[in-house]
């Protein structure tokens, strides 16, 4: 795979990676409590890192020798995005850190963020949609390692996010909460530009 392929796909996956969501709460979450960002984080990237090996398994090759599965999947993708930014841009609240969590257990805060990550159906739309989509069946690399590839890049680029989500989210909400708002806003519009552009994919085609 060249550079160019992996920049490319960086270029679409960082989108999905800044924009609030599950994840981004669960960071906040964790970065209130100080000291569990760390455990939370890798948690969320052992998610992410699930999700790319289910996809990697068979059903990413299989939807890619596809092409109507991998649109309707297009279109679903999009039509969820569409779905989250109205609602972010209508009710552009910030996210509330869960202040009852008793504990402060690495290993919990871990598994917690393998399950938070790991059953968001944003991910597996990413996936789904967009890693067949920068695979190359004529190229050196196999198929299945093109994806793993790909989903490695997308899970550095959701730990340096959420990272700077979780130990910044103090300053953030408690010290302003209207940025985190305008943050919302912001998301919300990119997802739905995102929406809209991955549909008119689909009528060129």
């Amino acid at each position: 795979m060249s550079l160019s392929v992996f920049a490319a796909f960086w270029a679409v996956s960082i989108l999905f990676v800044i924009t609030p969501g599950a994840d981004w709460a669960y960071a906040i979450s964790a970065g209130l409590k100080h000291r569990v960002v760390l455990p939370a984080v890798a948690g969320l990237l052992s998610g992410h890192l699930l999700a790319t090996l289910i996809v990697t398994a068979g059903v990413g090759t299989l939807v890619a020798r596809h092409p109507l599965a991998l649109s309707a999947l297009t279109v679903a993708g999009a039509g969820y995005l569409l779905w989250l930014g109205a609602n972010l841009l209508a009710r552009p609240a910030a996210p509330h850190a869960d202040e009852g969590q008793a504990s402060d257990s690495w290993a919990r805060w871990a598994f917690k963020g393998l399950c938070v990550s790991g059953l968001n159906p944003k991910v597996f739309l990413l996936f789904l949609a967009l890693l067949p989509l920068f695979t190359d069946t004529a190229a050196p690399w196999p198929v299945p390692l093109q994806m793993i590839a790909l989903g490695l890049v997308h899970t550095i680029s959701c730990g340096v996010v959420y990272l700077l989500v979780g130990f910044g989210s103090q300053v953030v909400l408690r010290a302003r909460p209207a940025a985190a708002r305008w943050v919302c806003r912001l998301s919300g519009l990119i997802m739905i530009v995102i929406a809209l552009v991955l549909l008119i994919g689909q009528w060129r085609v």
